[in-house]
């Protein structure tokens, strides 16, 4: 099947993104009028972007809080790409928040029925519609504030809870899935055409592009990977191994997952840290220490290429990515115990350069560490909401 691929122009994106806001005088653009607050942020260096029950906190380099956004309820936040916005989930899409010397939440927003997943690789960004299975694919150098850029848009076979990456030869891996069951990936050509497609990956989630332009995939038995034009299998140590989310670099090999090898499991709590080399077709398994785990919040690349993990102690803890040996650890916030659903508050980890900015929702707080010596050189005042997801512009 020949998926549907059409291009809209920045215009028709803007025509459509209003027509929808205005459409929900409820909405998050309705709660943010007139709610939000706002200063200069000193030039350069990172923003970091916190989302709370109700709003959504732009942070400066140095931790100190130079916007919040009203928003209603929970949302997602994602890096677009370019360095400078991040992107929103709402219920009409992803919404344009531009992290620029003065922040603001705009009104562009790339529309998408239950946005998902978005996707950063090379030049291109790729955003996930679970409620169509829709794939829209935009350049991020070319989103300039509110100013949405050109898109392309691809059809998957049914909506399911889905991602995409497009790599830099311009294929597009999409996943392919129902509402019941996700069942592997396929590539289309730059035309749509489906060039190979794979079935051999149950519950499907989490991808990434290791060194050499390879894709990883995660999967309830293992990994599917796709490299020079087809897909193979790299199996997990158990028979059951549910990798759900990957974390990779260029520079590497290994794509750093969470694992888990018990389908019975309760809670969102996981122990163990999957290494999976896309070169060799090596599969490893790193324990955490006795009585410590993670969430798939909390998993990060150190500047090194080493995975990072925050604890449940409150510590960072180091691993080889090649061996799985621990390297160090960090003590950076008080213990915490799991979440009761996924979507509840809980210490999460966002790594840029060689910076670690570990949230602390006891405390209010959000914490920078350098990698490099585990020392904390920057903490946040007591934040206005408790502070959920992270992203990093």
């Amino acid at each position: 099947m020949t998926p549907l691929r059409t291009t809209l122009a920045p215009a028709a994106l803007l025509g459509a993104a209003a027509l929808v806001l205005t459409g929900c005088s409820t909405g998050p653009a309705a709660e943010a009028e007139g709610t939000r607050t706002t200063k200069a942020a000193s030039a350069g260096g990172d923003r970091i972007v916190l989302t709370y029950d109700g709003g959504l906190l732009t942070l400066d380099q140095d931790l100190q809080v130079v916007a919040d956004d009203a928003i209603d309820g929970f949302t997602r936040v994602n890096p677009a790409g370019d360095g400078r916005h991040v992107l929103v989930t709402v219920p009409e899409g992803f919404r344009v928040l531009d992290t620029a010397a003065a922040p603001a939440l705009t009104d562009a927003v790339f529309p998408a029925d239950t946005g998902g997943h978005a996707v950063v690789h090379g030049e291109k960004t790729a955003l996930f519609a679970d409620g169509s299975g829709d794939v829209t694919v935009f350049d991020h150098d070319e989103l300039d504030g509110d100013r949405l850029p050109d898109v392309e848009t691809t059809e998957s076979e049914a909506a399911h809870h889905g991602v995409a990456i497009v790599l830099e030869d311009g294929t597009l891996l999409s996943t392919i899935g129902t509402e019941e069951e996700r069942t592997g990936v396929r590539a289309l050509d730059e035309d749509g055409e489906e060039l190979t497609r794979s079935e051999a990956c149950p519950n499907v989630h989490g991808e990434g592009a290791v060194q050499g332009e390879v894709a990883v995939f995660g999967c309830t038995d293992g990994a599917l990977v796709y490299q020079d034009g087809a897909f193979t299998k790299i199996d997990a140590p158990t028979e059951y191994g549910r990798t759900g989310n990957l974390f990779t670099t260029e520079d590497s090999s290994v794509a750093v997952g969470d694992f888990n090898d018990d389908p019975d499991s309760e809670g969102y709590l996981l122990d163990q840290v999957a290494l999976i080399d896309a070169a060799s077709g090596e599969y490893r398994v790193a324990d955490m220490p006795e009585g410590v785990g993670f969430t798939f919040r909390d998993l990060a690349r150190g500047p090194g290429d080493e995975a990072v993990v925050l604890g449940s102690d409150g510590a960072l803890h180091t691993f080889d990515e090649q061996t799985g040996e621990p390297i160090d650890s960090f003590d950076v916030i008080d213990a915490w115990e799991g979440p009761t659903e996924w979507q509840d508050a809980h210490p999460a980890l966002e790594v840029v350069g060689d910076v670690a900015y570990v949230t602390d929702p006891a405390e209010r707080k959000v914490h920078a560490v350098d990698l490099t010596t585990g020392k904390v050189v920057a903490s946040s005042d007591e934040l206005p909401g408790v502070p959920n997801e992270i992203a990093v512009a």
